[in-house]
């Protein structure tokens, strides 16, 4: 429905696009309003993503990975999922979030023994990184990991962990040091002693996403299971928010575009009833503002997730683009409510899916660092670059 060709950069890349479409129309959305009605992580889903090889885009080539433009296909997957059911969508992002620790800062032992496991063993990985008392505030964590020779004993909690309760591995950001911001990340397995799931919680929107509270309590991890080196936990977590804010941008992008789908297909039932839109100037403003937004969300997106590919700086324009698409969907999901309470009433009874799009929409603003974060991240992007 919507002209991407100037925004894809390989022929490759339209076909995906399309391929993804298809599975997303025909075998993830008819279950996209039941998954959200009764809460329940669907496995059908994601054995549906291994099969087609979508939880491993950003991967190494040799683990499944799809070698050059692996955010920007990351986005185009989402987007295209996100248009039926942003669960689903999410999984793809928390997967390749969870994986960015090993896969840029892991050494050649760990990614020999752990990428494997997540690629054909179809383990799901998890971010350990958000606490009750630290959450836009990544350098406030409170979880430790001291030194004892050749392991790491880690304490803490974790909260809002998605695929917490179901994922295999975690990526767990803990303090190294007294100093603030002195971090480090670890790999951390579900059968390691001392892990232990909390409540799974229930959410606003997005219910079919599994989000829990992970308990650490003196887990043994190997000392070769660092990732990358001891302090610079922080910066990693700072350059994975630079591939995932995009893919959050797309998520959002998705939200927007399938629910201005649902108003297009209420307007042309109405039209077959011999109500055509010219009758309705308030539902034609309310479709140029949803197209208009959606299309601007897609230029920001894009071109962060190309930047983040060609390995150029981005932070700029990736918390740009999560907080512009976020907004947006935010909006657009309100406003064809309010349209669809127009053409028929039902907008406001909660039996369409642009009710699910409306709330699922809202938690696009708050994970991944929330909108007010990242408007502090521009403003002070921007200052830099002039200010030196």
């Amino acid at each position: 429905m919507f002209d991407q060709a100037t925004l894809i950069p390989t022929d490759e890349l339209k076909i995906f696009r399309e391929k993804i479409h298809q599975i997303a129309r025909g075998k993830i959305a008819p279950q996209a309003s039941l998954v959200d009605e009764e809460e329940f992580f669907n496995r059908e889903v994601e054995s549906l993503l291994w099969n087609h090889g979508l939880l491993t885009l950003t991967f190494p080539e040799e683990y499944g990975g799809i070698g050059k433009n692996k955010t920007v296909a990351l986005c185009i997957a989402v987007e295209e999922i996100a248009k039926y059911c942003a669960s689903s969508a999410l999984l793809l992002i928390i997967q390749a979030v969870g994986s960015f620790p090993i896969i840029h800062s892991g050494s050649a032992e760990l990614k020999r023994k752990y990428l494997p496991q997540m690629s054909k063993g179809r383990k799901l990985v998890a971010y350990l990184v958000t606490e009750p008392s630290a959450g836009s505030d990544v350098s406030g964590i409170r979880t430790t990991a001291k030194r004892g020779g050749d392991h790491y004993l880690l304490n803490g909690s974790k909260c809002f962990a998605t695929s917490g309760g179901v994922a295999g591995i975690y990526s767990v950001l803990a303090k190294t040091s007294e100093e603030k911001g002195k971090s480090s990340f670890f790999l951390v397995e579900r059968e390691f002693q001392g892990l232990s799931i909390g409540r799974t919680e229930r959410k606003l929107g997005q219910r079919g996403s599994n989000t829990t509270e992970v308990f650490l309590d003196n887990v043994k991890v190997p000392a070769e299971n660092l990732l990358g080196i001891e302090g610079e936990g922080f910066l990693i977590a700072m350059k994975d928010f630079d591939m995932s804010r995009p893919a959050i941008g797309a998520q959002a992008l998705g939200i927007a575009e399938g629910a201005l789908e649902v108003l297009l297909q209420s307007i042309k039932e109405k039209h077959a009833l011999q109500k055509p839109i010219r009758d309705y100037p308030i539902i034609q403003m309310i479709l140029a503002d949803s197209a208009t937004l959606i299309e601007a969300s897609r230029g920001l997106v894009y071109r962060a997730a190309i930047l983040c590919d060609e390995g150029k700086n981005n932070t700029k324009l990736a918390s740009m683009a999560k907080c512009f698409a976020a907004d947006a969907a935010m909006k657009v999901t309100t406003e064809i409510i309010d349209a669809l309470q127009i053409l028929d009433g039902y907008g406001a009874l909660g039996k369409l899916d642009a009710e699910r799009m409306f709330r699922d929409a809202k938690l696009t603003q708050i994970f991944e660092g929330t909108n007010q974060i990242q408007r502090l991240v521009i403003a002070r992007q921007l200052l830099k670059e002039w200010m030196g």
